[in-house]
């Protein structure tokens, strides 16, 4: 799937769509911790993952946009760490101008006033003021993977953010979990519509027959009744 399907597919949808099409595929939820956050609220991004490993210089994220193609978002993997901004105003200037569709930082940014009017969508665990003042080793494997949070995420990989947060999905499932989110997506919108009609949720789902087939049998999910009856708000 090229940059052009995915953003035009992804924007119909959000990262909750795609994270609940992953629960039912099977596929674990590969999400940034919920402390990284959009710098501008409704930013969206979706693109293939172009990972750098920051060790105190910027010359990793030169490297990477070299190899980097249109519509890809870099992920930064600073550590976590809170006591410096690895990316700024310049970084993501020239991610712009090299053809990313965003940056997502494990770690913090800065110049935030500068990325408002870059425009390109940053996403991070927040702002400081200072930047590194260290220059570790750099891992052999710096520009092939990145983690955030608990996961490893690498050039197999997609990105997709909102104003939910960053979700890592596998590029070569994408195809078939946006087919499944737009199908859960569809569901939903239905279901929110029949109860502006005046038909509770809880008509929809059949929530007295759940509770009855429960009494029946106590081990009865609310999860397995619903996919008898075609629910779609968990999972």
């Amino acid at each position: 799937m090229n940059h052009e399907e995915l953003a035009r597919r992804f924007s119909a949808l959000t990262t909750a769509h795609v994270a609940d099409a992953c629960v039912r595929a099977g596929l674990p939820v590969r999400t940034a911790p919920p402390d990284v956050r959009p710098l501008a609220p409704g930013s969206r991004v979706a693109g293939r993952a172009c990972p750098a490993r920051h060790v105190g210089s910027v010359d990793v994220f030169l490297e990477a946009y070299a190899t980097a193609a249109p519509g890809d978002v870099l992920v930064v993997d600073n550590d976590g760490r809170l006591d410096e901004a690895c990316v700024g105003d310049l970084a993501v200037l020239e991610a712009r101008e090299a053809g990313l569709s965003g940056v997502v930082v494990w770690g913090l940014h800065r110049d935030t006033a500068d990325l408002r009017a870059i425009g390109l969508p940053v996403f991070s665990l927040g702002a400081t003021p200072p930047g590194p003042r260290r220059l570790d080793p750099r891992p052999p494997e710096a520009l092939r993977s990145a983690v955030v949070g608990e996961w490893t995420v690498d050039r197999t990989d997609l990105v997709l953010g909102d104003d939910d947060g960053v979700l890592f999905v596998p590029a070569a499932r994408a195809d078939a979990l946006l087919t499944l989110a737009a199908t859960i997506r569809d569901t939903e919108r239905d279901q929110a519509e029949r109860m502006r009609s005046g038909v509770s949720l809880r008509e929809q789902v059949h929530f007295d027959a759940y509770l009855a087939r429960r009494r029946d049998n106590p081990g009865l999910t609310f999860r397995e009744h619903l996919r008898t009856v075609g629910g779609a708000i968990e999972e």
